[in-house]
């Protein structure tokens, strides 16, 4: 029974990796429209590349997130099928599992990584070693 509460535990986690990549890349571009200077933050940035990174290098070699296999070990230690039997495990489940074929994930994994390094590059993020006055004067247009 421990089991099956540590794999929905490992599906809320594996929710939250999916939703800080998406989320993340979107609040990056609303914040490049509307000048929000948080989404210039270095390590939020980085973060955010890197974990992007680790899914399209995943895709790119074709490995099986470590998430997903412990989750199912855990599943199987539990007596549930891998799919997620509880309610909280299907919901969560749900909000990154398709019948799509495996391709299709590899593409997607691999573009919306390439988008992050693009945006990444584009939209520099602000160096922690630069004030926010250099920042600000490297990054403004000249007249």
């Amino acid at each position: 029974m421990f089991d099956a509460y540590l794999a929905d535990g490992l599906v809320a986690l594996h929710v939250a990796y999916v939703a800080f990549i998406v989320l993340g890349q979107l609040l990056i571009l609303a914040g490049i429209a509307f000048r929000w200077q948080w989404v210039r933050n270095f390590w939020f940035r980085l973060a955010h590349l890197v974990a992007i990174a680790i899914v399209a290098v995943e895709a790119v070699f074709d490995y099986t997130c470590p998430l997903t296999t412990l989750e199912y070990y855990l599943r199987e230690r539990a007596g549930q099928q891998p799919s997620a039997e509880s309610f909280i495990g299907r919901l969560m489940q749900s909000f990154i599992v398709h019948d799509w074929p495996p391709w299709v994930f590899n593409v997607s994994h691999i573009t919306f990584g390439f988008l992050v390094l693009l945006t990444f590059v584009l939209a520099r993020p602000r160096w922690p070693w630069t004030t926010r006055h250099e920042y600000t004067q490297a990054t403004s247009p000249q007249r």
